[in-house]
């Protein structure tokens, strides 16, 4: 069971953000009108006020994992690299290295989007026109493709993320992570058709070329916000799976959970359940047509975006059945990660 003290600060915390606000230049004031905006299994957004000001506030979950705090980190690093470029996202603030604010949690601020997400419903705009609904799937694409062209030296991120042997340690690094599941208790390990076959299939079909970039990590419609006024981009968020590595694996990220059956709430639903939308294909060739990069090898990308993404939906599960994740968030994340294998399973009978 998901409580408020999953999803918001606690009782302590709020004092402790207003301490550290006024004595980090934000001038006097207090810390109000607070007001989660998501997390408890994955991180823990607040939307709040101090002197009158809106801020977010971004930290990790309330049971936080061994990594939790490297990635908001790298969440706030990579975001000011990008503030220069014309990727749609969100401006951050100021961010907080010091664990002990909140608990053992660092956070950053940014400034609130001025946007809707369309995972669960469309405004009255987008939910009247098949037009302005396939015109968001291509701004979408457009967005991934403003992403992949920065160059990640020229905007600071060297050494941010290790591109060398990218595509030899992807499968050895997720199905270790997956043994590492092993450890929560009560989690049974993991019960997926086609694991092995799709692992090996990956291994002996990795792409012969192919150049590092900025990757986003977890890109599908539900980690986009968009104007209420047009079908453009306002930003991407949701930025802790960031890396430098081959930007097409976001690409095929966005392709594996485009039109996800049976997947309530998750990807973007609200839009991806909606008529009009554009189809993968098309997608593929809008971005074949704003990006330089070879599709060649496209196939593969959406099936390591299945293994993978399966893989971390199936983490939510295993720390479910330990009680540190609410039950029916865990079990509704393993029904996700069949349906990931179960295409990527298709895609490789379609390449045989």
């Amino acid at each position: 069971m998901t409580t408020a003290a999953d999803t918001e600060l606690t009782a302590a915390e709020v004092p402790a953000l207003g301490a550290w606000l006024a004595g980090n230049g934000f001038g006097p004031g207090q810390v109000s009108e607070l007001h989660a905006l998501g997390g408890g299994t994955q991180n823990i957004m607040v939307r709040f006020r101090y002197a009158a000001v809106p801020y977010i506030l971004r930290r990790g979950p309330r049971h936080l994992r061994p990594r939790s705090n490297d990635a908001i980190l790298r969440e706030g690093r990579v975001l000011r690299a990008v503030a220069g470029t014309d990727v749609p996202h969100p401006r951050v603030i100021t961010v907080c290295e010091d664990p002990a604010v909140l608990d053992g949690a660092v956070f950053y601020l940014m400034e609130p989007v001025e946007g809707f997400n369309p995972s669960v419903d469309l405004p009255p705009l987008h939910a009247g026109s098949a037009a302005v609904r396939h015109a968001m799937c291509l701004n979408l694409i457009d967005a991934l493709a403003v992403l992949g062209a920065v160059d990640h030296h020229a905007v600071g991120l060297d050494g941010f993320g290790k591109p060398e042997g990218f595509h030899e340690r992807q499968v050895p690094r997720w199905l270790s992570e997956l043994d590492s599941y092993q450890a929560y208790e009560k989690y049974a390990g993991p019960e997926i058709p086609g694991l092995d076959a799709v692992a090996a299939w990956l291994e002996s079909h990795r792409p012969r070329t192919w150049r590092p970039g900025i990757m986003h990590g977890d890109f599908h419609v539900a980690n986009a916000m968009f104007r209420r006024d047009s079908a453009e981009i306002a930003a991407i968020v949701d930025w802790e799976m960031c890396t430098i590595g081959d930007p097409l694996l976001d690409l095929g990220w966005l392709l594996a959970t485009w039109q996800l059956p049976d997947v309530p709430g998750m990807f973007g639903a609200g839009l991806m359940t909606a008529t009009g939308l554009a189809t993968p294909q098309e997608l593929a060739d809008r971005y074949a047509a704003g990006s330089d990069r070879d599709l060649e090898s496209l196939s593969w990308y959406v099936a390591l975006a299945c293994f993978k993404l399966g893989i971390v939906l199936e983490g939510t599960y295993a720390r479910a059945c330990a009680g540190q994740a609410p039950q029916r968030v865990g079990e509704e994340l393993h029904r996700t990660t069949l349906l990931l294998f179960e295409r990527a399973n298709e895609i490789i009978e379609g390449e045989k």
